[in-house]
């Protein structure tokens, strides 16, 4: 689960379940557990109402690596993440088309650099960042559309430092700070 637990008793979010999800299929993919395991853990964490009972089901599963490079893909339909979701060191999102939306402005970000690589087709981008953050854009390109982006000052030493590269084809990226 790739956000904080809390109390056991909290009432589970659409972006906890999901990630609880990808943690079962990614242990079933590296060959941690069985294809029934999998199935049951996946009918647990589908029924879990509460933080407690997904923790349950995915006792024993190993960690998350938050240092690893991650890639979300999809080929087709939406990217999103939002909410208290754990930023990678280096974050890989690749879609041939579709809209992708990232929300880091309440992510756990561990690193103090965070280097997000593009790969677009076709499709537009919407990125949420830290108001405080520190942006860079330099390595990425444009096919289509040019990037939307207001740079701010950051308001403390120490805020992180987002790089985003990589390419769009026929689409636009826009990164906004986020009001808190």
């Amino acid at each position: 689960m790739t956000s904080p637990q809390g109390n056991a008793a909290t009432r589970v979010g659409e972006d906890d379940r999901e990630s609880a999800v990808r943690r079962v299929r990614e242990a079933y993919a590296d060959g941690h557990i069985a294809h029934e395991e999998m199935d049951e853990r996946l009918g647990r964490v589908l029924a879990a109402t509460t933080h407690g009972e997904l923790a349950a089901a995915l006792d024993s599963l190993p960690q998350e690596d938050p240092g690893a490079t991650v890639t979300i893909a999809a080929a087709a339909g939406r990217i999103k993440r939002r909410g208290a979701w754990r930023v990678p060191r280096v974050l890989k999102v690749e879609s041939a088309f579709g809209r992708v939306r990232l929300d880091l402005s309440r992510a756990v970000i561990d690193h103090p650099v965070v280097d997000i690589e593009l790969s677009l087709g076709t499709g537009n981008a919407s990125v949420t960042v830290p108001r405080d953050a520190i942006v860079e854009v330099e390595g990425l390109t444009t096919g289509w559309k040019d990037l939307r982006y207001r740079p701010r000052q950051p308001t403390r030493p120490g805020a992180p430092r987002i790089r985003f590269s990589g390419a769009l084809g026929y689409g636009r990226l826009k990164i906004r700070h986020a009001w808190r």
